[in-house]
């Protein structure tokens, strides 16, 4: 079987297409379609910008966004939470956000599909790291586990049961949660 080599895009040839559903990311050269989120996944997004954004927002500390488009490094992704400090965010001359997000996120949050690879999303979580993210999350809801990253210490697995405060940004110290209180969010009978 002879295969075809697939041409690779520019980041500039990426950026230039029309947006697809779910989200397409530019990894490497290649264009990689995101999973389609699920039930678990939603909700779990859903929970978690709202607990994030009551501690963050009204002090104008940071903000977290769903499904955000991130370019920066050679790499466009879309991470399911994408959480800027609030002076880092992209703001319009009028005051208002921008729609453009050139620049690393602080914290990257990725909540695991079933069909996803998760070698693929933590590809993802470290290349954020490495251009100066100070915080990502992987978080599996099959396995019922989080995984946590950072440049200054050992990843951290976190487990239902557990009721360990998850590590969480530097400029978030009231911001408490443990993976029992985030799995819990999925148990909506009795």
């Amino acid at each position: 079987m002879v295969q075809t080599p697939i041409k690779q895009l520019t980041l500039e040839e990426f950026l230039a297409l029309p947006e697809t559903k779910p989200a397409s990311e530019y990894i490497n050269g290649q264009v990689l379609q995101k999973s389609m989120p699920q039930g678990q996944h939603s909700r779990i997004q859903q929970k978690l910008l709202d607990a994030i954004n009551a501690v963050a927002e009204p002090e104008s500390i940071a903000l977290a966004l769903p499904e955000l488009r991130c370019t920066f490094g050679g790499r466009s992704t879309v991470p399911d939470i994408a959480l800027f400090r609030w002076e880092r965010l992209s703001t319009n001359a009028d005051g208002t956000i921008g729609n453009s997000f050139t620049t690393h996120l602080d914290w990257t949050i990725e909540i695991l599909s079933p069909d996803q690879l998760a070698t693929r999303v933590t590809r993802n979580i470290f290349h954020c790291l490495n251009h100066g993210t100070e915080l990502g999350w992987l978080i599996d809801p099959g396995e019922e586990l989080i995984l946590t990253y950072n440049l200054n210490s050992p990843p951290g697995l976190f487990e239902i049961g557990n009721d360990v405060l998850l590590p969480v940004p530097s400029f978030l110290p009231h911001l408490q949660l443990t993976a029992s209180q985030i799995f819990g969010w999925l148990r909506i009978r009795g």
